[in-house]
């Protein structure tokens, strides 16, 4: 092996090693799991373009994040904000429910928790992560403007001193501070600590026992069963259209009706945005076995489902978890590439 190819292998290497890193960082700013890794990859080819200008004076980590922090704002320049369909309108009533879609990049999208958050040591660390990726806090950062959004990741995700991110931002601490504080009041006027703050890292006994149940009533399709385990006020979605249902009767009525094509679905355990979920497979009457039909996201509270969202575009999802796009009648095991 030639010096230059040792050098370029040494490049590659010193570089994907914070590729999960700065895939989290940026699936925050952007809230997109397909333009995170497209930003991650820019990132990393204009590092490796410009590493020979790379003097040492910070260091590689701290270098990439600033590179990858241009990508993300260059990319946040128009102005959109992916949201959730609560975010953007009232509940539906069941007996107004329709299902109309709205175009991809209105929406938040799922990620795998294996894509966005690196293996840490720290208990504390690893759960302020994963409440970082969950979705109420993830709409909420979308209210933010880009730089306050980058200062707030960088300051209380990710631990950054103000000096630090003062650096990398080309500004003033006090400038930093004073976006920090505005982020901070922006948050606080919203319920960021939603129910799904109340999930355990690792889920305890009682919140096993639940998504067990869950599981049971889901694929059972028992209703009574369902409402059981559903908070009073328990909030359905169903990405990319912009229905939005609260409140067991609406939910399990709309699981009886539109929704009948569930019937007899089988549930697939996914870790999703720090979360526990299922990859839904639904009967499939032309090839027989199962199909893809959604990623669901749970959100727990106090021994109850406070909400369920289950995200359409299997087509999209399914690779990027490593599921497979059929399951056959008989699979009890699959092999999970996520």
């Amino acid at each position: 092996m030639s010096n230059s190819t040792a050098t370029t292998t040494g490049i590659d290497v010193a570089l994907e090693k914070h590729r999960t890193e700065l895939t989290g960082y940026c699936y925050r700013m952007l809230g997109s799991s397909f333009e995170a890794e497209d930003a991650v990859q820019d990132t990393l080819v204009r590092a490796w373009r410009s590493y020979e200008k790379f003097e040492g004076r910070s260091s590689l980590r701290s270098w990439l994040y600033r590179i990858a922090t241009n990508v993300c704002l260059d990319m946040l320049t128009a102005g959109n904000k992916r949201a959730r369909p609560m975010d953007l309108s009232g509940p539906t009533p069941l007996a107004r429910a329709a299902l109309s879609p709205r175009p991809d990049h209105t929406w938040l999208e799922p990620m795998p928790d294996a894509r966005v958050l690196p293996t840490v040591e720290d208990p504390a660390e690893a759960a302020v992560a994963k409440e970082s990726v969950r979705l109420a806090f993830m709409a909420a950062l979308q209210q933010l403007p880009p730089k306050q959004r980058a200062v707030l990741i960088l300051r209380e995700v990710l631990a950054w001193k103000a000096s630090e991110v003062a650096e990398l931002l080309d500004t003033s601490v006090a400038s930093v501070n004073s976006a920090l504080q505005r982020a901070r009041v922006t948050l606080s006027e919203r319920e960021t600590s939603g129910a799904d703050a109340a999930v355990s890292d690792p889920l305890d006994e009682e919140q096993q026992k639940l998504l067990e149940r869950y599981v049971a009533a889901f694929e059972g399709y028992d209703m009574t069963a369902l409402t059981a385990l559903l908070h009073e006020d328990a909030v359905m979605t169903m990405p990319p259209f912009d229905l939005w249902l609260t409140g067991h009767e609406d939910i399990t009525g709309f699981m009886t009706t539109l929704g009948s094509a569930c019937e007899g679905s089988r549930l697939l355990p996914v870790q999703v945005n720090g979360l526990p979920g299922f990859a839904q497979y639904k009967p499939d009457p032309d090839q027989g076995g199962f199909t893809p039909w959604a990623i669901q996201i749970l959100e727990i509270s106090a021994g109850r489902v406070t909400g369920f969202h289950f995200y359409l575009d299997t087509q999209r999802w399914f690779p990027l978890f490593g599921l497979p796009l059929h399951l056959e009648a008989q699979s009890d095991e699959v092999e999970q590439g996520a």
